[in-house]
């Protein structure tokens, strides 16, 4: 677990450190430069997002939060879509802090069967209250058409997909924390998806 003191701001770069091989992270999809490839710690943003929506329930000011280029398809399996923070070494990064007067334990719980992440966030009640409004999508935007690329280290008649469609959108959800008649927070989280075209490598090679 770690523990957030009263005032102390929490970064998930810091706490999380170097993402490379080096420091045990597998190679998985990221987003980098415009292109879905594949880097080291990708998948990191998964552990962000879950972050990410267990602060604003929990009510705490959100200092940093950054959404995907692109909508992720399995980030709204079982939420709304717009409820997702990227993050990637030295920035962006996803920042909250703890201006409760008790310290914040922040635990996490990981089935392997399921493989389920759950965030716990422990501390001192001051009564306050949150209250999410359903997201609102606008200007919904189709994916381009997709593009099929040459590949000439691919055996003939081999597609390899390297890019997914999605649907480009403008997405914004209300969040509002309250202690009493007292208002704590107030503010509108925005995120603008690109549409995102589907990418194939089509084989070329003879022999």
């Amino acid at each position: 677990g770690v523990l957030v003191a009263p005032g102390e701001t929490f970064s998930f770069n810091e706490r999380v450190g170097e993402v490379s091989a080096d420091t045990g992270y597998k190679q998985a999809y990221i987003i980098k430069e415009g292109k879905t490839i594949l880097g080291d710690g990708g998948g990191v943003c998964q552990v962000s997002t879950t972050l990410f929506r267990a602060v604003l329930n929990a009510g705490l000011p959100i200092e940093e939060r950054v959404a995907h280029a692109y909508r992720v398809r399995y980030y709204e399996e079982k939420y709304q879509v717009g409820f997702d923070a990227t993050v990637f070494q030295p920035s962006p990064d996803f920042k909250f802090k703890n201006d409760t007067p008790g310290h914040v334990l922040i635990q996490t719980e990981f089935s392997e069967r399921d493989k389920h992440l759950v965030f716990k966030l422990y501390g001192t009640s001051d009564g306050r209250l949150v209250n999410l409004s359903k997201s609102r999508v606008w200007e919904v935007v189709a994916p381009p058409p997709d593009l099929y690329i040459d590949d000439a280290t691919l055996p003939a008649g081999t597609v390899k997909q390297t890019e997914h469609a999605a649907w480009g959108a403008k997405v914004a959800f209300d969040w509002k924390v309250t202690r009493g008649e007292e208002v704590l927070q107030e503010r509108t989280f925005y995120s603008n998806y690109r549409s995102w075209q589907a990418v194939y490598l089509r084989g070329t090679k003879t022999n």
